[in-house]
This record gives structure tokens, C-alpha cells and sequence, in this order.
């Protein structure tokens, strides 16, 4: 059996039909789904209050968002919250990124 040199997958993707592989697809495109967490007012006063104080103190901080079922991160320093469009305005060493506060699923500071 050592001399059994095995292809793995390799050997049957060639038998694979175009259906076969959008059921694939769609079925990883489901596990990876995330049910968009439920927050409750407890959770959104803690989100204010860590915003607030990560933008006075101009800490770095983590911010988890939740979008289309994906989870991102952010991580920088506050630099803006904007109550009038209700976006955070984050600084990174890529740049400037707006993140609106109906997505912000945590937060929190890493100083």
C-alpha cells in the first residue's frame, strides 16, 4: 500500500457537472452564513458607553461588525462619531474607514 499514490479530489473534479458544483458553492456559501446577532438595550448602552470612551481617551480599539450574514473587524483609533448620520469614523493605518452604528455588534478597547 505504500506505493498507492492517491490524487485525492484531484481525480474527481473531472466527473463533476455544473450543477454539482453550484450546489457546492451555495452549500459552503450556508455554513459560512452568521445569524445577525440580537442585541438587547443593555448591549447597545455598553456599545455607547465604550465608544465614547475609546474616542476620548484616542485608545486603540476592535470594533465588530456584522453585515450580509459576515462578521468584520475594525481595529484603530475613534477619531469621529457622527449622531447626525450615525456612523463611527475609524483611523487605521489604511485609512479612514465609516462604520454605521446599526452594524456595530461590539466593541471594545485594547488599551
Amino acid at each position: 500500500m505504500e506505493g498507492n499514490r492517491d490524487r485525492g479530489n484531484i481525480k474527481w473534479t473531472s466527473l463533476f457537472i455544473p450543477e454539482h458544483l453550484e450546489r457546492l458553492r451555495e452549500w459552503q456559501a450556508e455554513d459560512d452564513h452568521i445569524e445577525q446577532p440580537q442585541l438587547d438595550q443593555f448591549d447597545w448602552d455598553n456599545i455607547q458607553e465604550t465608544l465614547e470612551t475609546a474616542l476620548k481617551r484616542q485608545c486603540e480599539t476592535e470594533i465588530e461588525t456584522w453585515q450580509d450574514g459576515k462578521i468584520t473587524y475594525y481595529q484603530g483609533k475613534i477619531k469621529e462619531i457622527n449622531i447626525h448620520s450615525k456612523t463611527v469614523i475609524m483611523e487605521d493605518p489604511f485609512g479612514p474607514d465609516r462604520i454605521h452604528v446599526i452594524e456595530i455588534v461590539s466593541v471594545q478597547c485594547l488599551d
